[in-house]
């Protein structure tokens, strides 16, 4: 519940699920995929659960799968969606599309750095999470800064885990301890741009 009348919410959402190739783990990053029939599905629960929730505006990143999360959402909501391309998911330079064993085996050496050192290591052309993060950390500032009210934005698990970890006071290397589902719903409160967790990775929206 609200302290104060004051105070808004951000509700950082991850989109449904997407389409993939095949079942094996792959480094998807900026890969412009589509939603799964079950990443549909889920965008319209989110949009059920959304329902009369008064949302000033709603911002996406500009891949397929986050601007189709945020359109179905909105069919019901009366704020207009803001498409951010500094809102969208780590560049995984090289290495994106393809699966992680092919990685460890092609890449040994990088792929050993990258371990060992997940928050400053750049893939070869690609962006570390600490520069994906400054990037994300940025939007999140102007987007809030430039609106008032409550609003929603449809991000992707990486984005959404380093704007939590600064929100947490978490290290960046510990950020795959937060979980970030599909659909997911994670809820920040505040004002004058001092925002804390209300929810994590969540399923509802309060």
């Amino acid at each position: 519940m609200r302290l104060n009348k004051e105070e808004r919410r951000i509700y950082l959402l991850r989109h449904g699920s997407i389409e993939k190739p095949d079942c094996e783990r792959r480094y998807i990053g900026q890969l412009d995929l589509p939603l799964s029939a079950d990443g549909v599905h889920e965008a319209c629960l989110l949009e059920a659960a959304f329902r009369g929730k008064t949302i000033s505006a709603m911002f996406c990143s500009d891949l397929i799968r986050s601007i189709a999360t945020a359109k179905i959402i909105c069919r019901k909501l009366t704020g207009n969606i803001f498409i951010r391309p500094d809102l969208k998911e780590i560049g995984m330079g090289e290495w994106e599309g393809k699966t992680f064993k092919e990685v460890a085996q092609t890449y040994p050496d990088e792929y050993a750095k990258r371990g060992s050192r997940i928050a400053d290591y750049r893939i070869p052309g690609a962006e570390s999470f600490a520069e994906c993060g400054a990037r994300v950390s940025a939007a999140f500032k102007e987007i809030t800064a430039m609106t008032q009210g409550d609003i929603l934005i449809v991000g992707h698990a990486g984005v959404n885990r380093l704007l939590l970890t600064q929100l947490l006071g978490m290290p960046l290397e510990n950020m795959f301890r937060l979980g970030q589902d599909y659909a997911c719903v994670n809820i920040l409160a505040g004002e004058n741009g001092n925002y804390r967790v209300m929810l994590l990775n969540g399923k509802g929206v309060g």
